[in-house]
């Protein structure tokens, strides 16, 4: 049960990372009205993350299993808030931003480790750190793809 509630902790942190900075009121990720409101500091907790830990490699960066493991994971504890395709919803910011791709994966496991309590993002440290680990490989893998332009969003 422990894990299950670290999980979703995880993904409420995502998910106001994702808010804090996506949005810069333009709309330009698709976002409408049942989704989670993007604003200009959504994503501003990823570069809040030390040095030290930004710097951190993924032990499981090169591990297949680590991948299929992180996409479970997130299926089953993130995809609630963040969307099944990580595109966001009405709790959690998407995850396929710009932002998000462009962060280490320390900072990511910084982020998930940590929470951001004001932004409902749960701190996952309980969650043990192998299974953060291979939410950081499945985030930062082709799993989540990025967002498409603003022009093709635009577009009928």
């Amino acid at each position: 049960m422990k894990p299950v509630l670290l999980l979703l902790a995880l993904c409420a942190l995502l998910a106001a990372i994702s808010e804090s900075s996506a949005n810069d009121g333009s709309g330009r990720y698709g976002l409408n009205a049942l989704q989670f409101r993007i604003g200009a500091d959504t994503y501003a907790e990823l570069r809040k993350a030390p040095e030290k830990a930004a710097s951190r490699a993924n032990p499981l960066e090169n591990d297949p299993d680590a991948l299929a493991a992180g996409r479970l994971l997130f299926e089953n504890h993130c995809a609630e808030c963040h969307g099944a395709d990580a595109k966001g919803g009405r709790k959690g910011p998407s995850l396929r931003v710009p932002d998000v791709r462009a962060a280490t994966p320390g900072t990511l496991f910084w982020l998930l480790t940590n929470g951001v309590v004001r932004k409902k993002m749960p701190a996952w440290s309980k969650l043990p750190e192998p299974q953060r680990w291979q939410l950081v490989r499945f985030l930062k893998s082709a799993g989540v793809p990025p967002a498409a332009p603003a022009e093709s969003l635009l577009k009928p």
